[in-house]
C-alpha cells in the first residue's frame, strides 16, 4: 500500500486529506503538525498521526509539505536527512521552486508542484501540477490523483507556476471582489443583499458551466447574451470603456511579480 505522510495540517492540507477518505482511495495517510488538535480532528478520518516531522518522512513514501512557505525552508532542514531519492516531494507551498527544495535536502529529489486554490475546503479544487525531472509517469499519476480527491489538477510546466498562480490561486479572491461590486449595486437600488448573493453567484456557477462544457468561445458566449442594442451591451460598453481586460492583465502581473519576489526572499 501506498504512503502518504503529511507535513502539516492545516486548511489546505486537511482538505485533501479528507478529498483522500472521501474518494475512497486506498493509500495509507499520516500527518504531522505541531497543533496536535489538528491530527485529533482528522484522526476520525483515519489519518495516523506521527511523533515529528523525521519520523514522518522516514515512513512514507510520498511527503506532501502542507506548511506556510515562509517556514518551509526550516522545515525542509530539519528533515533532509531523511529524505532519499526513492521518496516523492509534493510542496503545495504557493511560490517554492523545485530547486530551493533540493537545495534544502539533496540535488536529485523528486518533486512535484502543486498550486492549489481554497475552494478545494469544499472539494471543488482547482490545482495546477507540475514535475521536475526525475519523477516517473506513475509517481506523477499517483500525486495527480491525490489532488484530483478535491476537486480539478491541470498539469502546467514547471517554470509556469508562478505565472499560474494569478490564474487559480489567487484568482478566488478578485473574483470575490467582482461579486461585490454586483451585490453592493444591488444593495444600492434597494434589493436584499442575500437574494442578490445567491442570483449572482449562481449566475458564476452557471458561467462557469457554460465555458467548460458548452464548447463555445468566450467571444460567442459574450455575443450570445448581448442582444443589439439591449442591456447587456449598455453594461459591456462601460466595462470596456473601464479597461477591464486591460485591469486583470494588470492585476495578474502584479501576482506574478510579487510571486518571483517572495521567491527570491527566502
Amino acid at each position: 500500500m501506498i504512503k502518504l505522510g503529511f507535513l502539516g495540517a492545516g486548511n489546505m492540507g486537511s482538505a485533501i486529506m479528507r478529498g483522500i477518505f472521501s474518494s475512497g482511495m486506498d493509500i495509507s495517510v499520516s500527518a504531522y503538525d505541531k497543533d496536535t488538535a489538528k491530527l485529533d480532528a482528522l484522526s476520525a478520518f483515519g489519518v495516523s498521526p506521527c511523533a515529528s516531522e523525521k519520523e514522518l518522512v522516514s515512513e512514507n513514501d510520498y511527503i506532501l509539505l502542507a506548511v506556510k512557505p515562509q517556514v518551509l525552508g526550516g522545515v525542509l532542514d530539519e528533515i533532509s536527512a531523511e529524505i532519499t531519492h526513492d521518496k516523492v516531494i509534493i510542496s503545495i507551498c504557493a511560490g517554492i521552486s523545485e530547486d530551493f527544495i533540493r537545495s534544502h535536502t539533496i540535488p536529485e529529489a523528486k518533486v512535484i508542484l502543486v498550486m492549489p486554490n481554497t475552494p478545494m475546503m469544499l472539494g471543488l479544487g482547482a490545482s495546477a501540477i507540475s514535475r521536475a525531472d526525475g519523477v516517473s509517469d506513475e509517481e506523477f499519476a499517483f500525486a495527480k490523483s491525490v489532488i484530483e480527491s478535491c476537486g480539478i489538477a491541470e498539469e502546467v510546466p514547471i517554470n509556469k507556476m508562478k505565472e499560474i498562480i494569478a490564474v487559480n490561486g489567487s484568482s478566488p479572491a478578485f473574483i470575490y471582489l467582482f461579486a461585490k461590486g454586483f451585490v453592493d449595486y444591488a444593495a444600492s437600488v434597494g434589493i436584499d443583499s442575500e437574494a442578490a448573493m445567491k442570483l449572482f453567484a449562481q449566475s458564476l456557477v452557471g458561467s462557469a458551466k457554460m465555458l467548460t462544457d458548452s464548447g463555445m468561445t468566450v467571444d460567442a458566449l459574450i455575443k450570445q447574451v448581448s442582444s443589439p442594442g439591449g442591456t447587456t451591451i449598455a453594461g459591456l460598453d462601460k466595462l470596456y470603456e473601464g479597461k477591464l481586460t486591460e485591469a486583470v492583465e494588470e492585476c495578474c502581473k502584479a501576482c506574478t511579480a510579487r510571486a518571483y519576489e517572495l521567491a527570491e526572499s527566502k
